[in-house]
C-alpha cells in the first residue's frame, strides 16, 4: 500500500496531511475554507484515496497562503507515496460532464512540473473560495508532485459547476496516473531509465 504523511510548518501556514493511494475514498479535512474542503473531499472520493488534512493559515491576512500551501502538501504526499514511480501508468485524463459544464483535466507524472490552467470562473468567489486562488493551488501541486497538469473549463454556466467538475476529473485524472501495470511493474515509464522528480 502506498501510503505517506507530510507536515508543513510556516509562518503562514501549519498543515499536515496523510495519503493512502489505494484507499476507499475516506477523508477528514479541514483547511478553514469550507469551499476548498468540499472540493478537497470531492476528489478524495472521485480518485479513491484517503486523505487526512488538517490545515490553519492567517486567513485574517488573506486566502492566499492556505489555499497555495495545501496545493504544495498534496502535491509532496503524492510524490512521497509514489515512491520512485516504477510500474506506474503515469499520465491520465479525464473529461468530467458537470450538469451544464465541462471540463477537461489532463495529467503526467513524469517529474517535471508545468501547469496550463484556464477554469473560466467570472467571480471573485465560489462559495467562500476566492476563485483566482485555484490556479496557486494546481501550482503547489504541479511543482511539488513532479507533474504537468493541465486543466481546461470548456464550457458552463455555473462558477460552482466549472469547479466541481475541474476537482472531480483532477481526481479520475490522478487515480489512472496512479495506477500501476502488473506487466511494467520493475520498470520506470519512461524511455530516459530518469523520471525528474521522482524519489532515488
Amino acid at each position: 500500500m502506498r501510503t505517506s504523511s507530510v507536515e508543513r510548518i510556516t509562518r503562514e501556514t501549519q498543515i499536515r496531511g496523510k495519503l493512502k493511494i489505494e484507499g476507499k475514498g475516506k477523508y477528514t479535512i479541514s483547511t478553514g475554507i469550507r469551499f476548498l474542503d468540499h472540493m478537497l473531499e470531492l476528489f478524495t472520493k472521485h480518485g479513491g484515496f484517503d486523505l487526512e488534512l488538517q490545515a490553519t493559515g492567517d486567513l485574517d491576512v488573506d486566502q492566499h497562503h492556505t489555499v497555495e500551501d495545501v496545493g504544495i502538501v498534496l502535491g509532496q504526499l503524492f510524490a512521497k507515496a509514489l515512491g520512485d514511480r516504477k510500474g506506474i501508468n503515469r499520465a491520465g485524463y479525464f473529461v468530467m460532464p458537470m450538469d451544464e459544464t465541462l471540463s477537461v483535466t489532463a495529467i503526467d507524472l513524469g517529474g517535471r512540473p508545468a501547469l496550463v490552467y484556464n477554469d473560466k470562473v467570472k467571480t471573485r468567489l465560489v462559495g467562500d473560495l476566492q476563485s483566482e486562488l485555484v490556479h496557486d493551488f494546481f501550482d503547489g501541486f504541479a511543482v511539488h508532485a513532479g507533474a504537468n497538469v493541465h486543466v481546461l473549463t470548456m464550457y458552463g454556466r455555473s462558477n460552482h459547476h466549472k469547479l466541481e467538475s475541474i476537482f472531480k476529473g483532477f481526481a479520475r485524472a490522478m487515480k489512472f496516473a496512479c495506477s500501476t501495470d502488473a506487466r511494467l511493474k520493475d520498470q520506470l515509464p519512461s524511455t530516459k531509465g530518469l523520471l525528474e522528480g521522482a524519489k532515488k
